[in-house]
C-alpha cells in the first residue's frame, strides 16, 4: 500500500444484528453485518477512514465467514425464485445446440476444429489430416482434463510446426495463472515437464523444439518476462530472453502469419515496442523495431520484405498504416493515411490482398484492397442499421478466401467465406437456436441517439419484440461498459431472448470510453474526462424515460468489471432512475486499488484512470470512486456479484462496497452480494455453469418486475 495505515480500532462485532430489514414479498430477514475496523489511509494530506479495509485478508476465516453469510442471506431472500432460476437456466440451455462444432480451418496440412458434445461443459480440440473427412484425431478433450475439478480453463493451444506436439495452458483456480503442458500427439501422452505461472499461450520456433512463452509476476500477475524453453528440458533451466522492467508495460510473444518471424511485444495503454527474430533461428538475438515512445501505439505484421505497422504515430488519432523494411525496421513510410472520420482497427494480410477492418460512424466495415491494383478496392456489403462484423480465423496466406463473422441483435452468429477474387460468398455456418418458438423476424433492432449534457450525441442499440408500445411501461435492461477503448458491439445472444420474450427492451449504450465512434470517443472517456462515461449512461437513461420507452419503475442497469464501476457511480449519482442494478465483479474501490501497486494489473492502468500518487489524479478519482462516495441516501435494488479468486477485480472491492452500502443507505430495497467461492473474474467455468449465474441475475430483475415465470 502506498497510503500509510495510521490506526486501527475495533468498533463492532462481526455479523451484528441489523436494526433495519430489507423488503421482500416473501420474507423479512436481517442482512449480515460485518465488523468495522477503522483503517486510516493518508495520501496528499488527505485522510480517508476505511472501516472495511480488513476484508482484503483472503485467508482470514472471518472474511470467509462473512462472504458465506452474505451468500446464505442471498439464498434465503431469493428462495422463492429458486424454481424460476432453474426453469430459466433450462430455458436458456435449451437454446444452445449442445452437440456443436466450429467451422474447420486448414493449417499446415491439417483441418482443425473445436466441438462440444451433448451434456458436456468443455470443448474438444481435434484435427484431420489433409482432408476434412479424414479420421478424427483428438488433440485435447478438456472434459477429461476437467474431471474432478470445480474450475477448469484451457487456453493457448499451439501446435508445433512438425505437427508432433501440442502446448496449452491450464488454470484450475480462476486467477489466470496458467500452467503450460505438452502433449505428444504421436503417442497421445502428456509430457512430464510443466511450466507454471504463465499466460497460457506459447509460440513454437520452426525447429519444433524451441518454445517461447510469457511468465507472470507472482504477486501482481503482470506479464513481465519472456522465456525460451527447449522441449524435454525442465522449466527450471529455461532461459530468460526478455524482461519488461517498466511496471506500466506488459509483454507477450507471437509468430507472424507468414510463420517467418517471432515477435516480442511490450505494451502499455499509450505505447508499444516490438522485437523480432527469424523463426528459423530461435537462438539468435531479438532485434528492436523502434524504441518505445510515450503516446505512440503500433502493432506489427509481416509481408514480403516489409513489416506492416498499424499506428497512431504523428497524431494519427484514428490510426494509419505504415511499413518498414525488415533490414531497416525503424525507417517507417506511410501506406494508408490517417482519416479523421474512420478508425483503422486492424489488418489481415494475404499474398494478393490487404484486408482493412475499419469503423465508421459506429459501424464496422471490411475493405478488400488488392496489392497490385489499389484502385480496385471495395467494401463487403452490409446494410443493417446496427450489426457486428469482423474477420475471423484467416491463418492461410496463399489464398483468396477471407473468412468473416456477422451477427446482429436479431441475427444469429454467422461465419462466411468470401472469395476476394470472384466476390462470391458462401455461408459456412449460422448459429442454430434449437427452440421451435424462436423466429428472428419477431424481433426488431434499431439505433437511436440520446443527447449528452454538452450536446454530444450518444448512440444506443435497441432490440425488442414486435408489438412493443412506447407507453412508459416497458421494462428496459440498459447495459454498458465504457472503458479501455473496448467497443461493445450489438451482438446476438440466445440467452437475451429470455428477456425479450418477457416484454423487455434491451438497450446497449455506446458511452464514451469505448471506441464505438472512433479513437476520440475513447479519449473523451478516460483520465480527466472519465466522468463523461457516467453522465452518458445517465443521459441515455433519461432519454429512454423521456421518449417513453420505459420509466424509473421499470428501468434496470447492468455492467461488469469496469462496467461495474459505471454501475457504482450511477447508483450514487442518479439512483432515482433505476428500479434495479446488477453490478458484476465491479471495480468500485478505485482510489485504494490504484494506490496499491501489489494488486494485479494496477500499474498498467495508470494511463486509463490516472496515477493517484499524483495529487491531481487522486482528487479526480476520489470525486467519483463508488466506494468513497457511498452516501446516506436511497439506492435502487441491487445485486452485486464477485469471485473469491478474481485476478482482475479483487473480491474485497464489491464486498467492502456492499458492507458500506448496508451501513449508510436509507431505503429498505434489496441488496445482495453473491460470491462464487470457486471462480475468478470470468465467473464459473463451463458453458452451462455460466448460464446458471446469468439465470440468477435475470431472475433478480424479473422478480423486481413482478414476472414470476
Amino acid at each position: 500500500m502506498k497510503a500509510s495505515i495510521i490506526s486501527l480500532g475495533f468498533l463492532s462485532l462481526i455479523f451484528a444484528t441489523s436494526c433495519t430489514t430489507e423488503k421482500s414479498d416473501k420474507l423479512e430477514i436481517n442482512p449480515p453485518q460485518v465488523k468495522k475496523i477503522d483503517t486510516i489511509l493518508t495520501k496528499h494530506g488527505d485522510e480517508r477512514v476505511d472501516a472495511y479495509y480488513w476484508l482484503n485478508q483472503r485467508e482470514n476465516p472471518e472474511v470467509i465467514a462473512y462472504l458465506n453469510a452474505e451468500n446464505e442471506y442471498y439464498e434465503k431472500m431469493t428462495a422463492h425464485t429458486k424454481d424460476f432460476q432453474q426453469d430459466l437456466f433450462e430455458e436458456m440451455k435449451a437454446r444452445i445446440k449442445e452437440d456443436d462444432s466450429s467451422v474447420p480451418y486448414f493449417l499446415n496440412g491439417y483441418w482443425y476444429q473445436v466441438s462440444y458434445e451433448k451434456g458436456k461443459d468443455y470443448p474438444i480440440y481435434s484435427r484431420r489430416k489433409d482432408k476434412i473427412d479424414a479420421p478424427e484425431e483428438i488433440i485435447v478433450d478438456a472434459n477429461v482434463m476437467a474431471e474432478g475439478k470445480s474450475y477448469f480453463n484451457l487456453n493457448g493451444l499451439s501446435i508445433s510446426p512438425d505437427n508432433r506436439y501440442a502446448s496449452f495452458g491450464v488454470d484450475t483456480v480462476g486467477r489466470r495463472k496458467y500452467e503450460i503442458q505438452f502433449k505428444d500427439l504421436k503417442t497421445g501422452k502428456i509430457l512430464e515437464q510443466k511450466i507454471p505461472l504463465t499466460t497460457g499461450g506459447s509460440t513454437w520456433a520452426n525447429d519444433s523444439k524451441t518454445l517461447f512463452y510469457t511468465k507472470k509476476d507472482e504477486t501482481t500477475l503482470r506479464s513481465n518476462q519472456i522465456y525460451k524453453h527447449k522441449l524435454g528440458n525442465s522449466a527450471e533451466i529455461d532461459q530468460l530472453i526478455f524482461e519488461e522492467e517498466d511496471e506500466t508495460f506488459s509483454c507477450y510473444v507471437y509468430k507472424s502469419k507468414s510463420r517467418k518471424f517471432i515477435f516480442i511485444g511490450s505494451s502499455a495503454t499509450l505505447a508499444d515496442e516490438y522485437r523480432f527474430i527469424d523463426a528459423n533461428q530461435p537462438d539468435s538475438d531479438f532485434q528492436l523495431v523502434t524504441q518505445r515512445e510515450r503516446g505512440v501505439e503500433y502493432s506489427l505484421s509481416h509481408f514480403g520484405d516489409y513489416f506492416y505497422i498499424t499506428t497512431n504515430k504523428d497524431d494519427a488519432t484514428n490510426f494509419k498504416l505504415m511499413r518498414s523494411p525488415i533490414n531497416n525496421p525503424s525507417n517507417w513510410e506511410e501506406v494508408i493515411p490517417h482519416q479523421e472520420d474512420v478508425l483503422l482497427e486492424g489488418i489481415d494480410i494475404f499474398q494478393e490482398y490487404l484486408v482493412l477492418s475499419e469503423r465508421y460512424n459506429g459501424l464496422t466495415r471490411i475493405k478488400v484492397q488488392p496489392w497490385k491494383n489499389k484502385e480496385d478496392a471495395y467494401y463487403l456489403p452490409f446494410s443493417s442499421e446496427t450489426y457486428t462484423a469482423y474477420t475471423t480465423t484467416n491463418l492461410e496466406f496463399e489464398t483468396t478466401k477471407l473468412r468473416y463473422a456477422y451477427n446482429s441483435l436479431t441475427t444469429p452468429a454467422s461465419v462466411y467465406e468470401f472469395d476476394m477474387a470472384t466476390k462470391e460468398e458462401k455461408l459456412l455456418k449460422q448459429q442454430k437456436v434449437p427452440d421451435p418458438n424462436f423466429d428472428k423476424n419477431q424481433y426488431i433492432s434499431e439505433r437511436i441517439w440520446a443527447t449528452a449534457n454538452n450536446g454530444t450525441k450518444i448512440p444506443i442499440s435497441l432490440v425488442y419484440k414486435k408489438g412493443i408500445q412506447r407507453n412508459g411501461k416497458n421494462p428496459v435492461l440498459q447495459y454498458a461498459y465504457g472503458s479501455y477503448g473496448a467497443t461493445m458491439d450489438p451482438y446476438f445472444s440466445t440467452s437475451r431472448i429470455s428477456l425479450l420474450d418477457r416484454g423487455f427492451i434491451f438497450a446497449l449504450a455506446h458511452v464514451r470510453g469505448g471506441q464505438y465512434l472512433g479513437r476520440d470517443w475513447y479519449e473523451q472517456g478516460k483520465l480527466f474526462q472519465k466522468k463523461n462515461t457516467f453522465t452518458d449512461f445517465i443521459n441515455v437513461s433519461e432519454y429512454l424515460i423521456e421518449q417513453k420507452y420505459t420509466s424509473p419503475e421499470h428501468l434496470y442497469a447492468m455492467g461488469g468489471s469496469a462496467g461495474g464501476l459505471l454501475m457504482g457511480v450511477v447508483a450514487n449519482m442518479a439512483p432515482q432512475y433505476y428500479n434495479g442494478i446488477v453490478a458484476q465483479v465491479p471495480f468500485v474501490d478505485v482510489v485504494t486499488t490504484m494506490l496499491d501497486d501489489s494488486i494485479p494489473l494496477t500499474t498498467g492502468e495508470y494511463d486509463e484512470w490516472g496515477n493517484p500518487n499524483e495529487e491531481k489524479y487522486y482528487e479526480y478519482m476520489l470525486s467519483y470512486s463508488p466506494y468513497d462516495n457511498v452516501a446516506a441516501q436511497d439506492y435502487p435494488n441491487m445485486l452485486v456479484t464477485t469471485g473469491l479468486h478474481d485476478s482482475q477485480v479483487q473480491y474485497w472491492e464489491p464486498a467492502k462496497w456492499v458492507a458500506k452500502l448496508r451501513e449508510l443507505k436509507t431505503d429498505r430495497n434489496l441488496l445482495f452480494l453473491d460470491t462464487n467461492m470457486e471462480a475468478g473474474h470470468g465467473g464459473a467455468s463451463g458453458r452451462f455453469e455460466s448460464l446458471k449465474e446469468l439465470a440468477k441475475e435475470y431472475t433478480f430483475i424479473f422478480d423486481l418486475e413482478g414476472i414470476k415465470k
